[in-house]
């Protein structure tokens, strides 16, 4: 599994409905059924389904052979911290055009200026039956955030602080340039007046990389978290069917504004549709909590990699590296799930797999960000443990991380997802 795969994926997924929806394709591509949730489920053991919620969220399963003793899952997200657009056309000078946009999720400001952007998303068009959601990504060099010249702010290498309302506000071109909204009427081939409403973000238009004296690094935007995104589904496509155990895929968006929405982790998607699952397949009420307790998930989201300039910010018992093996990541206060046992049956396959496996903390006195496990947990009651890739320069514009992690992940994924996973009793497994 070459890194290429991983940044075709990037490219094609500029905003989490395109990731959603490439990740749709390689599923029907490989024999997965649509499902909807408007509808009634008809599922049969063996085979394999998915089903979108806002099109940007995607659960994916391979059902076993019979009623399943237990699930198998991995969870990652498809939003990135980016800039939603709000107007078409931002008040001020006469002679520039700009959008008008909020921030989304925590990130570094400064890298979004001076590079071109343009924006991706979805739009709302009516129709003849009422109203239809388009996906649109304008594949142009359309926007940039253009900085203020140093002899106008002598002091902006000095921890300058960049005000979303004042400094980020994108240039989109000058007086008498088409607008926005007829630029997407004329991408999606509609009248103006047809469009209803859009969900659209800015997007970085540089193209994934491969960096380094041996091609041992790649950058690109998104690595966070369309890398575990991608190796997730990798590992699932590319493992068997079990007998006894199911298989799920989760994609989640709004991960990087806390996942509190109704297609977020913390949303009842997951909840529902294991529900559905054990009502399609006659499970009584005992037979789906043993299920739950014969469950793992792994958490998949990248680790902050030792950065070369600021080796003192990594904690000096706990450092990750680019290419050193799937990142499983602790936290003593729970913003990570990973306990001894997860940890130890998650490494215990990496080892049978021959995947290297490095070990992530925070140092003490600096706090780390939750990701989706600790609050999946909320929602389900399944043992899980978090993991990832190693990156440096998480929440840039653009990203990088080692060119031999994405295969590493992906192939840690397809053996998690082959085992013979057994709760024997609580704290011992079979695998």
């Amino acid at each position: 599994m070459s890194v290429q795969a991983l940044m075709d994926f990037i490219e094609n997924s500029p905003s989490p409905y395109h990731a959603a929806a490439q990740a749709a394709r390689r599923l029907e591509a490989a024999g997965f059924a649509p499902l909807a949730e408007c509808r009634r489920w008809e599922v049969e053991p063996g085979r394999g389904y998915y089903v979108t919620r806002n099109q940007s969220s995607l659960i994916a399963f391979r059902l076993p052979a019979g009623k399943p003793e237990g699930w198998l899952l991995t969870a990652a997200h498809s939003d990135s911290p980016t800039f939603a657009v709000k107007n078409d056309a931002l008040e001020g000078d006469d002679r520039y055009l700009r959008l008008a946009v909020e921030g989304y999720g925590g990130m570094n400001r400064a890298t979004w200026l001076d590079r071109p952007l343009t924006v991706a998303g979805r739009v709302l068009v009516r129709t003849a039956e009422g109203a239809e959601s388009r996906l649109v990504y304008l594949d142009r060099d359309l926007l940039t955030i253009p900085s203020l010249a140093i002899h106008m702010q002598r002091d902006v290498n000095k921890n300058h602080d960049y005000n979303p309302q004042k400094d980020m506000q994108p240039l989109y071109g000058l007086t008498g340039s088409r607008s926005l909204t007829r630029l997407l009427a004329e991408e999606l081939k509609v009248e103006q007046q047809a469009l209803l409403a859009w969900d659209l973000v800015l997007c970085p238009r540089q193209k994934p990389v491969v960096l380094g004296a041996e091609g041992e690094l790649f950058q690109a935007p998104r690595i966070d978290d369309l890398g575990c995104a991608w190796a997730c589904l990798e590992g699932l496509l590319s493992a068997g069917g079990q007998e006894k155990l199911g298989q799920v895929y989760c994609l989640f968006d709004n991960e990087e504004v806390g996942s509190g929405t109704r297609q977020g982790a913390l949303s009842t998607f997951l909840p529902d549709v294991l529900e559905r699952l054990a009502c399609c397949l006659g499970m009584d009420g005992q037979e789906r909590r043993m299920a739950l307790a014969g469950s793992m998930l792994l958490s998949a989201d990248n680790g902050h990699a030792v950065h070369p300039n600021f080796t003192e910010k990594a904690d000096p018992a706990n450092r990750v590296y680019p290419n050193g093996g799937v990142v499983v990541k602790y936290s003593a206060n729970q913003k990570y799930t990973t306990n001894a046992l997860t940890a130890g049956v998650f490494k215990a396959i990496c080892r049978r797999a021959g995947v290297p496996v490095q070990t992530f903390a925070n140092r003490a006195d600096e706090p780390g960000g939750s990701t989706l496990g600790n609050l999946l947990g909320q929602q389900v009651s399944i043992p899980m443990v978090d993991i990832g890739m190693a990156q440096l320069a998480m929440h840039a514009a653009v990203e990088t991380a080692g060119s031999r992690d994405p295969d590493y992940l992906a192939r840690a994924c397809a053996a998690f997802y082959e085992c013979r996973l057994v709760q024997r009793e609580d704290g011992k497994y079979s695998l």
